[in-house]
């Protein structure tokens, strides 16, 4: 059913069909989060009503992720198609390209929405990622993702919006080995990566501490939706719809809009970690019928990014690093570790096991908050 292998995963399971244990996981999570289409309108007029009646008074209703990708722009054409006043938030950690720029100029300007820009300090930044690419952990853009989470949360806590939306959607970017990634969110492995390794301290870097995820998720109530499930998503017609009505350009990968992961998926995942994330990628087009098994291996077939732009995408990220060829190419080589070779985050109970019992009573107490 996919393009996946034991190359990739070598826990994978198969069943008598010869089908993976990736398929069913997909279909599993379609059936959870993606509404059957004869209810898909009516929970999303639900989902809507509700966003608007929490936004009573207030400037905004929601705050939006914008990147310049495909799904963020979406998420801000529908926003608006919808009738929500959108906050577009954006988190700049120094890697963005021109045309991620140009793409976000573009969206704000013919929807019509406001724009906040979170500009984290490029030194600081920079030390967190070079802690990451010493650390050898597979998951780099950790730093990234989390810093875009948080920035998020910061801001709809500062103008008391309730809801953001989110670009992430099941149809096409569920699947993904586990061993791919790390927990977005960990906080506690980021300080612990850094603290081994950087070397400045972490003033302006924004985290998804317990103040967000306590005190703006919990006691603030705010939730984040990934709405695209919510709506058909062909990924193909999509990219035409946002080229045609807000002047996008599309960047020849996933996630592209941004140097540094161009460089580290096209790059670092397959050269160091033996990763090819389109493959992951491509299966989920497989699963959702967006694609066919031969059209995906054909597509593997060719470079994962043209060789052309990786030398320069190099020269560029060695720069911005301040790493010279032979000093990359030995942290290249550092024998991988995993990111729970560091500290994790773990719950208050798992750390104070003295306080057990009143794990019971605290999650009724979260259900009840929620």
């Amino acid at each position: 059913m996919c393009v996946l292998d034991t190359h990739d995963d070598p826990q994978m399971t198969f069943d008598e069909q010869g089908v993976c244990q990736y398929y069913p996981q997909y279909l599993k999570a379609v059936a959870q989060h993606v509404p059957p289409p004869e209810e898909r309108q009516a929970k999303l007029d639900a989902l809507v009503e509700r966003i608007k009646t929490d936004g009573k008074r207030r400037t905004y209703d929601v705050v939006i992720g914008v990147s310049g990708g495909v799904d963020s722009t979406y998420v801000a054409l529908l926003a608006k198609e919808l009738g929500l006043r959108p906050l577009a938030v954006h988190c700049d950690n120094g890697w963005n390209s021109e045309l991620a720029v140009k793409n976000i100029e573009n969206i704000v300007n013919r929807l019509g929405i406001d724009l906040f820009t979170y500009v984290i300090d490029w030194e600081e930044f920079r030390d967190i990622q070079m802690s990451f690419i010493k650390a050898s952990v597979v998951d780099i853009e950790l730093v990234s993702d989390h810093a875009i989470f948080a920035t998020l949360f910061h801001q709809a806590a500062r103008y008391k919006i309730k809801h953001i939306l989110s670009g992430t959607n099941v149809l096409t970017e569920c699947t993904l080995p586990a061993h791919w990634v790390w927990h977005k969110t960990d906080h506690v492995n980021i300080q612990a990566i850094h603290r081994q390794f950087g070397t400045k301290p972490l003033k302006t870097y924004p985290f998804m501490d317990w103040r967000v995820k306590h005190w703006h998720q919990l006691f603030g109530r705010i939730t984040q939706t990934s709405i695209l499930n919510y709506v058909p998503y062909n990924k193909v017609a999509v990219k035409q719809r946002i080229i045609d009505e807000l002047g996008w350009r599309d960047y020849g990968g996933k996630h592209y809009e941004s140097i540094f992961t161009r460089f580290y998926q096209g790059y670092i995942l397959p050269t160091k970690f033996g990763i090819d994330k389109r493959k992951a990628h491509l299966s989920d087009l497989i699963f959702a019928g967006q694609i066919t098994k031969e059209a995906a291996l054909a597509e593997l077939q060719r470079p994962i990014c043209d060789p052309e732009q990786l030398k320069i995408d190099r020269e560029f990220m060695l720069k911005k690093l301040g790493l010279s060829e032979t000093e990359f190419t030995a942290l290249m080589q550092l024998p991988t570790r995993r990111h729970d070779d560091f500290d994790v985050e773990s719950s208050l109970f798992e750390r104070f096991p003295l306080m057990r019992p009143l794990q019971t009573p605290w999650r009724f107490v979260k259900r009840y908050l929620r």
